[in-house]
């Protein structure tokens, strides 16, 4: 990144603000790895549905197990997901992408088909065929939130590409006789990082909203793995006797999500900075 970059990221306060809560998320993550306040699987029945305390920080569930703790590891399962599942969506998605706008023609035509019927399985219809094969899981999440990247970024990817392919430098490439694959990734892929990079922070807070909905439906990470899908799961039995259950996991899941869309709208300004002006 230029140093005009970083300039006008300090004085973006969206971009701040989600680079912030995005970063907590990740530092509660990582410090999980090393340490957590109590294993998040341990049961306590004696201490169950206990209030916040000195030395349960958020309280216990209704199996004694620490919410703190759980929320801790949850954080993992969540960023795993939409790091993995954005991941592999767009290594795919931006190849078919790129292909389509290199090549046009019947090729464009036969990818861009493809990439529509991809449309029509979204990620919970992929998440209970790959339950129904292979039983649920944390890679039932990731293989059916990234195969609904795909056409995602194809799309995003190919729109972009053509934009660039339609430039007065990529033609002055065509005449100095560099072939498709060399203008593809000496001309058009630098150019089009940018809405890409955008697209990615967007796609991955949807992710992690998939990822919750899917463990609460069962379809997701399963026990003893922590979720905070499976942890609303586990609380909408106790809602009226201890309403806190339902709301740790809720916060841990809306300022992740709010922190991720900040991000990706604060980059889109600071990386276009004239479509900040036009708004």
């Amino acid at each position: 990144m230029n140093p005009g970059f970083w300039q006008r990221a300090w004085r973006h306060r969206s971009f701040m603000l989600g680079a912030c809560l995005v970063a907590g998320v990740l530092g509660v993550a990582l410090l999980s790895l090393l340490w957590q306040p109590y294993p998040p699987g341990e049961l306590n029945i004696p201490h169950k549905l206990q209030g916040p305390s000195s030395q349960h920080w958020l309280g216990t569930d209704s199996l004694g197990r620490d919410i703190a703790a759980q929320l801790m590891v949850g954080a993992q399962s969540a960023l795993m997901v939409g790091l993995l599942a954005v991941g592999w969506g767009l290594c795919i998605g931006l190849g078919l992408g790129l292909l389509a706008a290199a090549r046009r023609g019947w090729v464009d035509e036969l990818l861009m088909r493809a990439v529509d019927f991809g449309f029509a399985f979204p990620a919970l219809l992929t998440a209970i065929l790959l339950a129904a094969a292979q039983g649920p899981g944390l890679g039932t999440s990731i293989i059916a939130i990234g195969v609904f990247n795909i056409p995602v970024f194809a799309r995003v990817t190919r729109a972009a590409a053509l934009n660039v392919w339609a430039r007065d430098y990529i033609l002055a490439a065509r005449l100095s006789g560099l072939g498709r694959s060399a203008i593809t990734a000496s001309h058009v892929l630098p150019n089009i990082a940018a809405p890409l990079i955008v697209q990615a922070t967007i796609q991955c807070a949807l992710a992690i909203l998939a990822e919750a909905a899917l463990a609460f439906l069962g379809l997701g990470t399963q026990a003893p793995q922590a979720s905070w899908g499976r942890m609303l799961a586990d609380a909408q039995l106790q809602l009226f006797n201890a309403p806190l259950l339902a709301l740790w996991p809720g916060l841990a899941i809306a300022i992740t999500v709010l922190g991720l869309n900040l991000l990706g709208d604060g980059l889109r300004d600071v990386l276009d900075p004239q479509l900040r002006h036009r708004h």
